[in-house]
C-alpha cells in the first residue's frame, strides 16, 4: 500500500517532464531567438539573472533603464529560467532575453560568452545554480532599498558584492551580518532609477497636488508583515477623497493578497471607493496597476507608504512623505535614521491623512536632506546612474 504514493509521484513527475518538453518545443518553434547567443565582440559581458515567473517581474522592470544605459558600453542580457517568463519578457524588455531552462543551458551560456558580472534582483533558490560559476562577479542589486529584514539576510554572503544605494546600506550590512566585510563588499551606487525619464500614462488635474499611496503586500511571514492596506488603507483613501483637494494614485504591491485573501479583498474595496469617488471629485482618483514603477514618484507631490523600498525611492525626491506604523507586533522594525526621522502614520492618524499631508506640504523639513545624503549619496541629476555604470565597468576588469 505504501508504494502507491510513490507511484503517483512518479507519474506526476513524468507528466511535468512531458509538459516541460512540450513547452520547450513550443518555444523552439515560435521563439528560437530566445536560445540564440552572439559571437565575437558581440558576446554578452553583463547579465541580469531572473529565475522567477512574471508575478515578480516588477523586481527587474525597475532595472530596465539603468541596464539600457549600461548596454551603451557593454553587451547586456537578461537570463530567464522559465519559458513563459522569457516569452513575455522578450515582448516588453528593451534588452536581449535568453532562455536557459536547464543547468546545461546555463553552462552553455557561460562557456560561450564573456560574462564578467551577473546581477540578481531577488533571493530565488535557483540563484545558486548560477552562483556556482567562479568566473563572473556575482552582484546582488535587489529591487529597491528598504529597512525590511530581507535587506540584511544572511543569503547576501553568497554574492561577491552588494550594490547598495548609500552609506546606510553599508552600515546596515555591517551591523547585521557576521563575518562579512561590508566596506569591501558593498559598492555604493545611489539609486540609478531616479535618473531615468518617466512619462505618466494618465492625465491629472494639474491645479491640485497629487498624493501617492503605495502600500506593500502582507508578506510571506510574520516578520515581514509591513502592509497597511487592511489596517490603514481604507481610512487613508476616505480621508483623501473626502478632502477633495488632491489627485490620488493608489498603487498596491503586485503581490497583495497572495498569502492573505482578506488583504487582497481590502485592495478591491479601496479600488471601488476610488471608482465611486471619481464622479464627484475635482481631482483624478487612480487605481494604478501599470507595469512600470517610476512615473508615480515623479508625478506625486507627497507619498504615504509602508516600510518598503517605496519609502526610499520617494525619499530621494525630497518631497513630503509618511511611513505607516505596522500593526503586527511580529513585524521586524529596524532601528534606522530614516524610520526614526521620517514622519510616521499609525492607525489613529490614518483617518486624518489629508490634514497631515496639507501640513507637511506647508512645512520645510530641514532633516530630509541629511537623510537623503546618508541613504543615497549625491543625487544631483545623473550622479547615481554614473556611479552604477562606473562600478559595473570596474568589475569587468577585476
Amino acid at each position: 500500500m505504501r508504494a502507491l504514493p510513490v507511484l503517483a509521484s512518479a507519474v506526476d513527475y513524468a507528466k511535468k517532464r512531458l509538459t516541460a518538453r512540450q513547452e520547450r518545443s513550443h518555444v523552439n518553434r515560435h521563439a528560437k531567438h530566445l536560445f540564440q547567443l552572439p559571437h565575437g565582440e558581440h558576446r554578452y559581458r553583463v547579465a541580469l539573472y531572473f529565475a522567477d515567473d512574471m508575478v515578480n517581474a516588477y523586481q527587474l522592470r525597475q532595472w530596465y533603464a539603468p541596464l539600457q544605459q549600461l548596454a551603451q558600453s557593454v553587451p547586456v542580457v537578461v537570463i530567464a529560467r522559465q519559458a513563459g517568463t522569457a516569452l513575455v519578457l522578450s515582448e516588453e524588455c528593451p534588452l536581449p532575453v535568453h532562455l536557459a531552462p536547464t543547468i546545461g543551458d546555463v553552462e552553455a551560456l557561460i562557456d560561450s560568452q564573456r560574462i564578467d558580472v551577473v546581477f540578481y534582483v531577488n533571493q530565488n533558490i535557483k540563484n545558486f545554480q548560477m552562483i556556482r560559476f567562479n568566473e563572473p562577479n556575482h552582484v546582488f542589486i535587489c529591487h529597491g532599498e528598504s529597512e525590511k529584514a530581507y535587506m540584511w539576510s544572511n543569503q547576501l554572503k553568497s554574492y561577491d558584492y552588494v550594490f547598495g544605494a548609500g552609506q546606510a546600506a553599508r552600515d546596515r550590512l555591517a551591523k547585521n551580518l557576521r563575518n562579512y566585510d561590508a566596506t569591501e563588499r558593498t559598492k555604493l551606487v545611489g539609486r540609478p532609477q531616479i535618473d531615468a525619464t518617466y512619462l505618466a500614462p494618465y492625465s491629472l488635474n494639474n491645479k491640485l497636488p497629487t498624493v501617492l499611496y503605495a502600500p506593500t503586500w502582507e508578506g510571506d511571514r510574520p516578520s515581514m508583515n509591513y502592509g497597511s492596506v487592511s489596517s490603514h488603507g481604507v481610512q487613508i483613501i476616505e480621508s483623501l477623497i473626502n478632502d477633495g483637494g488632491f489627485n490620488v494614485i493608489f498603487r498596491p504591491h503586485p503581490r497583495s493578497g497572495v498569502n492573505i485573501k482578506e488583504y487582497g479583498a481590502d485592495v478591491s474595496r479601496i479600488r471601488e471607493k476610488l471608482a465611486a469617488g471619481n464622479s464627484n471629485s475635482a481631482g483624478r482618483l487612480l487605481f494604478d496597476d501599470t507595469a512600470h514603477w517610476g512615473w508615480q514618484w515623479a508625478t506625486a507631490d507627497a507619498c504615504i507608504t509602508d516600510i518598503s523600498a517605496v519609502a526610499y525611492d520617494f525619499l530621494a525626491t525630497g518631497k513630503p512623505m509618511f511611513v505607516t506604523t505596522p500593526v503586527s507586533s511580529e513585524a521586524v522594525v529596524a532601528d534606522s535614521p530614516a524610520l526614526e526621522q521620517l514622519p510616521s502614520m499609525d492607525t489613529t492618524q490614518a483617518g486624518h491623512a489629508a490634514e497631515l499631508i496639507h501640513q507637511a506640504m506647508d512645512t520645510e523639513d530641514a532633516e530630509r536632506n541629511a537623510l537623503i545624503e546618508r541613504y543615497f549619496g549625491d543625487i544631483t541629476p545623473g550622479a547615481s546612474m554614473s556611479r552604477f555604470i562606473s562600478e559595473t565597468l570596474d568589475l569587468l576588469e577585476n
